[in-house]
């Protein structure tokens, strides 16, 4: 009977519904995602068969319906942009990048390995070899020899230039083992000398009747000595390691050589990169998806080779597994690798917050680096902006 009445008086006076936005619905979060949406938008989720969620959500509007701007605001990369240093020594630095882009992570891992310049020995003047190892593969063991010099203090000599006190490093090795000895010496780096003054070695040239009282013309250019130059008066220039193996001399083998040093880059051979290794990992995150007691927290201790976890006392004689080193975390999965140990423990990584790691092999301190490489891509930056204006 009330349902025939309510028909009948819905269709004398129609409904009328308000439309309302769906970011004003009471169901919907205002400003910010549920938990599991943005777990999803910043973490990814290491499963034990493969890592899942790798890609990066980046379209502005992707979460426009939830009334949350997912766009890239200048002030707000500035507000949560970090960098915080953990570890550093002369010869490499561990430093966390918080609040970046993989692509940005990745610009400064590639201008580190090929576009940040040093000094490396480019060309092999060789007057006697008479050792087992041939000309050019002691050229090119000479060249991987890093040495201690800045590289900012010198020009990029081109095709055409002529070698000078600027773009140009001379050192010279002359070695020997008499033939008395009956063991091989070895021939070390600390046995290059550098050359201030530059080559000595006379240029051969096609008139050898020049006068006796020019002086010999080499094959460098110096107009004065380096080692004049303020930069090079207390801190001459040497290979960085002087205990590197150049090669082994046998009775009455002999090297004599001159060895010049040139400006370049890790992008034309590696023996111009300033890194012994430059790399990256996203921030591990261990959680504990329910509490582990007991014999299963010693299991879970057990389980990781690198000592993530830790057992703490809880008291009444109960003891409760713990997160207690989640950086050391090398997601080897030995944690989740049973059956069943999925449900107890989650593995994952923060996509904007990046460990980044530096080597330097020597010629700069590894934290000049990193600040060289910045002035890089500022740099690109530039000429990208200019180029579209």
């Amino acid at each position: 009977m009330s349902s025939t009445s309510t028909d009948s008086e819905s269709e004398t006076e129609p409904m009328t519904v308000e439309k309302v936005p769906v970011w004003d619905l009471p169901d919907v979060p205002q400003g910010q995602l549920p938990s599991h949406i943005e777990n999803l938008r910043t973490r990814v989720l290491c499963t034990y068969i493969a890592p899942t969620n790798t890609d990066k959500i980046k379209y502005s509007g992707a979460f426009a319906s939830m009334g949350v701007d997912n766009s890239l605001r200048s002030e707000q990369f500035r507000k949560n942009f970090r960098v915080e240093v953990m570890k550093l020594n002369e010869d490499d630095i561990e430093f966390d990048m918080i609040g970046i882009d993989a692509a940005v992570a990745n610009a400064f891992r590639r201008i580190l390995i090929a576009e940040l310049p040093t000094m490396a020995i480019e060309k092999v003047l060789i007057a006697n070899n008479t050792s087992i190892i041939q000309d050019e593969v002691l050229a090119h063991r000479l060249g991987l020899i890093p040495l201690k010099v800045d590289p900012r203090l010198f020009e990029y000599m081109s095709e055409n230039d002529v070698p000078n006190e600027k773009n140009t490093i001379v050192f010279s090795l002359h070695a020997r083992c008499e033939k008395a000895k009956k063991e091989r010496i070895s021939v070390k780096s600390s046995e290059l000398k550098w050359l201030p003054n530059g080559s000595e070695f006379v240029l051969a040239t096609e008139n050898s009747a020049s006068s006796s009282a020019s002086k010999p013309k080499t094959y460098t250019s110096f107009s004065c000595s380096q080692d004049s130059l303020p930069e090079f008066s207390n801190n001459p220039i040497a290979p960085k390691y002087p205990d590197i193996t150049i090669a082994r001399l046998g009775a009455g083998q002999e090297i004599e050589l001159e060895a010049h040093a040139v400006k370049g880059i890790g992008k034309t051979h590696a023996k111009w990169s300033p890194v012994a290794t430059a790399w990256y990992r996203m921030l591990p995150e261990v959680v504990l998806l329910r509490e582990i007691e007991g014999d299963e927290a010693e299991q879970l201790v057990e389980k990781c080779p690198v000592k993530v976890f830790d057992i703490e006392d809880i008291g009444k004689g109960k003891k409760r597994a713990t997160v207690a080193r989640p950086r050391a975390c090398t997601l080897c999965r030995e944690c989740i690798r049973e059956e069943g140990w999925e449900k107890n423990v989650a593995l994952q990584r923060v996509k904007d917050h990046f460990i980044f790691t530096i080597e330097s092999t020597g010629a700069l301190p590894p934290e000049v680096l990193f600040t060289e490489a910045v002035k890089i891509l500022e740099d690109k930056c530039e000429r990208v902006i200019t180029e579209l204006s």
